[in-house]
């Protein structure tokens, strides 16, 4: 049995949108215009735009219901909901820390209105994805935002990091809101909660598999397409899961690119960054852990004993996850 990824991000976005929608609708008009700025409804201005983000997270949570042999209830919209809204929070503050001045093709938040507005607007966001679940669910929003916060600490601290620091911190920025989606999708369809740490463990894995492939587009993506400068990771020096990987290995390329990055030497551009690293292996080690990642990721599906259409959903989103243009 297969099921068509595109389609299920589209049913995703079609019934989170409308509760994600009333719940900014509710803020006050400063944070408002912010906060759907942001997302994608409109522009600086406040005319209408098009939204072009993806419902990754919504789609993993509705896929999870159906696997633990639920129906897409409002409860679990309202889950489904809350973990986006966390997410929005999440890229609106990294874009403030990392001082990434645009995200989809446009200034981000905080170009366009100023630090101060972006910060608060994703408190604000904070607030409203933990008004979307029941009291006894909060605590799981609790936890994915101290893992996110822990995560992010470590990444901006830009300081040297092995492969398993790497991969720790790709598990709390990214892993962990996936896995909360997974989870809560299926704990709102009744799931039991050793079957839904089987749910959690497939997203946190699925999760770490979406950071590499980010990280590869990073440094090799097409700007048209990730709607970010060519190179960014590599001109603002961010060491990434393919940079680490390839300081890691004792060759002459990783020698050189240890040395660019202390600003022992200069190099000719970050052209000849990227080429070090994948000439260092960081490439290929990269693109290896996210299929390892993603093989993982489905052990713990099996585990979990899904429905074969819950299972099949959930294996189309893992496929695109790992195939983006990388």
């Amino acid at each position: 049995m297969t099921a068509d990824p595109v389609r299920l991000l589209d049913e995703a976005r079609a019934a989170v949108e409308p509760v994600r929608r009333a719940a900014v609708d509710g803020l006050g008009p400063a944070l408002r215009r912010v906060a759907g700025y942001h997302i994608g409804w409109w522009d600086a201005d406040g005319r209408p735009a098009r939204a072009t983000g993806k419902a990754l997270r919504p789609a993993l949570a509705l896929a999870s219901a159906r696997a633990a042999g639920g129906e897409v209830s409002s409860g679990v919209v309202a889950v489904a909901t809350a973990v986006e809204l966390l997410h929005d929070f999440s890229l609106l503050h990294d874009d403030v820390m990392d001082g990434d001045e645009t995200r989809r093709h446009r200034p981000s938040a905080w170009m366009a209105f100023g630090t101060t507005a972006a910060i608060l607007a994703g408190d604000a966001l904070i607030g409203l994805a933990v008004r979307q679940v029941p009291p006894a669910l909060a605590p799981v929003l609790a936890d994915v935002l101290v893992e996110l916060c822990e995560g992010q600490s470590v990444d901006v601290a830009a300081e040297p990091m092995s492969v398993h620091q790497c991969l720790t911190t790709a598990e709390r920025k990214t892993g962990a809101l996936l896995g909360a989606a997974c989870r809560l999708g299926a704990v709102a369809a009744g799931a039991d909660e050793t079957t839904a740490e089987h749910y959690r463990g497939f997203g946190v894995h699925l999760g770490v598999a979406f950071q590499a492939v980010d990280d590869l587009l990073g440094i090799w993506g097409d700007p048209a397409k990730t709607g970010k400068p060519a190179h960014a990771d590599l001109r603002a020096r961010r060491r990434s899961l393919p940079v680490v990987a390839a300081l890691t290995t004792d060759t002459p390329a990783a020698r050189r690119l240890a040395r660019c990055y202390e600003n022992a030497v200069r190099p000719s551009g970050p052209e000849e960054i990227a080429h070090l690293v994948a000439e260092a292996g960081g490439r290929a080690w990269t693109e290896a852990e996210a299929d390892r990642r993603v093989r993982l990721a489905f052990d713990c599906l099996r585990q979990a004993c899904p429905t074969s259409a819950g299972a099949a959903e959930l294996r189309a989103l893992a496929g695109l996850v790992v195939a983006r243009d990388r």
